[in-house]
């Protein structure tokens, strides 16, 4: 967050839901006190418990009714898309943003079939809400993300394989806010 990030969500497949509650319950605190908004990948319950800004879900958990009777109408409801249908259908349902690919490959996770930029230009085209990339974002395409579609970018991997993470996290928040974009 010292770099200038100012949306960051927590994910960790690992850890137990009791080890995650205790992370997610101190960065919710140092978000609010960076003026970050924070979310919690997956666990809407667990959003919810700390008051975190929002959830972002996958395919696989909460639908997003469920997630949002658990939130409230004013956290941020987020969810993964890798096709029209479910983006439409994301949409549809009420989330706040979707992300979608992966774009490129990524080791991170496995999120199906690379996407790529064409298809994030077919799905901007087709929803109104904030479409994030997702998967394989680096600042060697970053620009390239965004004058296709993007709203925004998931990025992990490029940050954390950098041998300074706030020094890479500054590079691209200076790539985004490029001529006409603010971060």
């Amino acid at each position: 967050m010292s770099a200038g990030v100012r949306f960051f969500q927590y994910r960790d497949k690992k850890r137990t839901r009791r080890d995650i509650y205790a992370t997610v319950k101190d960065l919710t605190q140092a978000a609010r006190q960076a003026k970050a908004l924070f979310l919690v990948n997956d666990h809407a319950d667990i959003a919810a418990a700390v008051d975190a800004d929002g959830v972002h879900l996958g395919q696989d958990d909460l639908p997003i009714s469920a997630a949002r009777k658990l939130l409230g109408k004013n956290k941020c409801i987020g969810i993964s898309t890798h096709s029209p249908d479910e983006a439409r259908s994301a949409e549809a349902e009420g989330a706040d943003y979707i992300g979608f690919g992966p774009l490129f490959p990524t080791s991170t996770k496995d999120a199906g079939r690379v996407q790529g930029i064409r298809n994030l230009a077919v799905i901007r085209s087709m929803v109104t809400v904030p479409v994030i990339a997702i998967g394989g974002i680096s600042l060697a395409n970053i620009r390239e993300v965004l004058s296709n579609g993007a709203d925004g970018a998931a990025v992990i991997s490029a940050l954390l394989t950098a041998p300074d993470l706030k020094i890479e996290a500054e590079r691209m928040l200076r790539a985004i806010s490029g001529p006409g974009r603010t971060t």
